[in-house]
């Protein structure tokens, strides 16, 4: 099938859950998430949002009807192909420390508490964040006549834009990954950072990444175990494994001639499979213990002893 696009395409992307529809997510240099439908051979929606063209896209791992799109402008946006509009946009500055706190039973019961209280207590709850939105929106139009006024100045694209809308990068998004479990994404970016957001509360959880080396002008297919322990970026000609909850250096692969572009983890045979621009997809097995070896060249001995006969010269 051949689907005519508007400008040069820089992502696609199938859900690996999908049992209701057959849609590839492409993204180019226009600034619309077009999906394309394979049964039919037509585009059936368009997603618009993004200020710049479309760099990286990824369908979620929990839900076949959500979809996160990165773009040149260096926002991450979630979408439920169902509706129009996106629902969620990354904020780099919004942000909490490490995993999401699992729920205490402590928790349900104050939530309880909460709900039975009079309603004189709901009224005056209610008339309080009246009074704090009238203050906010006060703040945010104040902020805005700042930055209509003279007294703005030219800085970096990205910081310039995160004035006007939220940023998860200051550069292009490059590259996006999902955990299996659903709950967290990576993101790399031009900025040569990667980040791990909480998908839940979508906010930064400022891991801190050891420096690494990225792609600026093309995108990057990240790989992440199923643990999620471990995650797999291309840094120009190699490809470092980072621990996903501390940020620091697993393993640095080296063996490409060129900038890496892509890497991806079959989780059934531990292996990791990397393409790169001289051409050559490598094949990165985790080595096998000398026990393991020894073993192998006993079985190996024992079969030779075997095939051997009892004849006498």
């Amino acid at each position: 099938m051949d689907f005519k696009m508007p400008g040069k395409v820089y992502s696609a992307a199938m859900s690996p859950i999908a049992t209701t529809h057959m849609l590839i997510a492409t993204g180019s240099a226009d600034v619309q998430v077009r999906l394309c439908d394979i049964a039919s051979g037509a585009f059936t929606h368009t997603l618009s949002g993004h200020h710049d063209g479309i760099m990286s896209l990824e369908w979620s791992t929990s839900s076949e009807w959500i979809l996160i799109s990165g773009g040149f402008d260096g926002a991450i946006r979630f979408w439920d192909i169902r509706r129009a509009g996106c629902f969620l946009v990354l904020d780099q500055l919004r942000s909490q420390l490490g995993r999401r706190p699992p729920v205490l039973d402590t928790t349900m019961d104050n939530d309880q508490k909460k709900l039975g209280r009079s309603s004189s207590s709901k009224s005056y709850s209610v008339q309080q964040r009246t009074a704090n939105r009238k203050k906010q929106s006060k703040a945010l139009h104040k902020s805005l006549t700042m930055v209509r006024g003279h007294t703005q100045q030219k800085m970096h694209p990205g910081m310039s834009s995160s004035q006007n809308h939220k940023t998860a990068h200051y550069g292009a998004v490059t590259g996006l990954r999902t955990t299996t479990d659903g709950m967290h994404l990576l993101s790399s970016g031009s900025d040569s950072r990667l980040r791990l957001w909480d998908i839940d509360s979508g906010c930064n959880t400022l891991v801190n990444f050891e420096a690494m080396r990225l792609q600026t002008s093309k995108p990057l297919q990240l790989a992440v175990t199923d643990d999620p322990s471990l995650v797999f970026i291309p840094c120009m000609s190699s490809i470092k494994a980072y621990n996903t909850w501390s940020g620091t250096t697993f393993q640095t692969f080296r063996g490409h001639y060129d900038h890496v572009n892509c890497c991806y983890y079959n989780s059934q045979d531990q292996e990791l499979y990397t393409g790169s621009n001289d051409r050559q997809i490598l094949v990165w097995s985790p080595s096998t213990p000398a026990l393991t070896e020894m073993e192998d060249d006993d079985k190996r001995q024992e079969g030779f002893a075997a095939d051997e006969d009892n004849w006498s010269d």
